[in-house]
């Protein structure tokens, strides 16, 4: 008698903690408060969630409705867009909400294993239009390349890049150019000297051949800069940067 009592009180336990996770599941199991912008359905789990089937992009777009989420609240208002150009929800190579979001804010030990945003989600040909999503730097540096930022810049973060243009030339006084000077065509993995009124091939060659010099296209191999000085060794810059290319 004793064992079939025990045995029907757990059962009876258990019977109610399950009627109790479906009448009171923000109670039961949410992992944690919900932010902000959800608030107001704390209480209403199923809002987002379907019984034993977690949460699924179309409940989302239930309410959000897919031309403008990034762009508008569900009632209308407009979203800060925090310097991006342009919302890119509507480019993503499918609709997979929970790749990204999380709405539950659940304790600090474990938000740091919360996905975050992949370029690789988008859409493959606008994964190199960085324009469309982001606005253009304004710094010096960049105000005058309209190249493809991957040539000096990955995905997975903006800093560091690859490429320190002192390393190679310095741009100095006598060297105050747009970049598309040396750079033709805003590719920025090749450069020439013979964009200047100055440095002409039958200037550079006469020079150069009166020093007993055969090999004088690639320049950046030996000059860092217009001080006239060479660089020691002779064989640092363009052979690192681009292995040689030259125009």
């Amino acid at each position: 008698m004793k064992r079939g009592w025990l045995f029907w009180t757990i059962v009876a336990n258990l019977l109610v903690l399950v009627g109790l996770v479906f009448a009171y599941p923000q109670l039961m199991i949410s992992p944690g408060p919900l932010v902000a912008g959800h608030a107001e359905l704390a209480t209403d789990c199923f809002a987002c969630h379907t019984a034993w089937r977690g949460t699924t992009a179309q409940k989302c777009i239930g309410c959000h409705a897919f031309p403008d989420i990034g762009l508008r609240t569900t009632k209308g208002a407009a979203l800060p867009q925090h310097g991006l150009k342009t919302a890119f929800h509507q480019q993503l190579s499918e609709q997979d909400c929970m790749a990204c979001h999380s709405d539950h804010a659940g304790p600090k030990l474990t938000r740091r294993t919360q996905k975050q945003f992949s370029h690789a989600l988008l859409r493959p040909d606008v994964q190199q239009a960085c324009a469309t999503c982001h606005a253009p730097p304004t710094d010096k540096s960049h105000t005058q390349i309209k190249g493809n930022c991957a040539q000096c810049h990955a995905q997975t973060a903006w800093k560091p890049a690859t490429f320190e243009h002192a390393k190679f030339f310095e741009l100095d006084k006598d060297h105050n150019a747009s970049c598309i000077t040396c750079h033709t065509g805003n590719v920025y993995s090749r450069y020439t000297c013979y964009g200047c009124h100055e440095h002409t091939p039958s200037n550079i060659r006469r020079k150069h051949e009166k020093e007993g010099m055969g090999e004088f296209a690639n320049c950046v191999e030996c000059h860092r800069s217009a001080s006239g000085e060479r660089k020691s060794g002779g064989r640092e810059g363009g052979k690192q940067r681009d292995g040689g290319k030259r125009d």
